[in-house]
């Protein structure tokens, strides 16, 4: 398979190249980022959504079990915690698994907003191991999982995310400044579920 595109961190991964490092902070280990660690108390509100990458091989297509992937995205008001205003003390949406023997993480969390400018959107980074996460070590890939429309749409009129429904409508995969060089045809989600119950956003992910 292919491997998955590279992509920009962003202005605010956590991993320690801008500001706050979150990665060797004990906690971050997780599958349910809907809630903050240690002394925080923060819980991020919205619809819910699973997420599941499959890390692989891309020169073999085979499975990378123990290989960490560290997932980070904005709340539903399109909030960075660690570095937005009032959650600058908070670190949910946020957190490292471990693949399993099938290369599989899976993370429980909120789905994200729109914000201005940007097409719906998950951040990630994959290591070698755990132990190369948390000590927020040599990244293996950083790249960014997008969201389908139609689940986006879905999300977005419900309560709770005001102007994403607006933000989505002033942008497209083909015009984002990330996924526009081949409208994330390696890195957008196949989904399942629906607004109500909550979603799943499934992407392999070749290193």
């Amino acid at each position: 398979m292919d491997e998955i595109p590279a992509e920009t961190a962003g202005p605010f991964p956590g991993d320690g190249s801008n500001g706050p490092n979150v990665l060797t902070e004990s906690g971050i280990v997780r599958g349910d980022l809907t809630k903050s660690f240690g002394t925080a108390t923060g819980v991020a509100e919205g619809v819910p959504l699973t997420v599941q990458l499959v890390v692989l091989d891309a020169g073999k297509d085979t499975p990378l079990p123990g290989a960490a992937v560290y997932l980070w995205h904005c709340d539903a008001q399109g909030r960075y915690s660690l570095y937005d205003g009032e959650i600058t003390k908070e670190n949910y949406c946020r957190g490292v698994q471990a693949a399993d023997a099938a290369g599989e993480v899976t993370f429980t969390t909120i789905f994200p907003a729109a914000y201005q400018g940007r097409w719906p959107h998950i951040h990630f980074e994959v290591y070698s191991s755990l132990s190369e996460a948390t000590a927020a070590g040599k990244i293996s890939a950083t790249s960014q999982l997008a969201l389908p429309e139609d689940a986006c749409s879905a999300v977005y009129a419900t309560s709770g995310y005001d102007g994403s429904a607006q933000n989505l409508a002033q942008t497209s995969l083909q015009t984002d400044n990330v996924f526009r060089d081949d409208a994330a045809v390696h890195q957008l989600a196949t989904m399942s579920g629906d607004a109500k119950t909550g979603f799943t956003a499934r992407l392999a992910v070749g290193v």
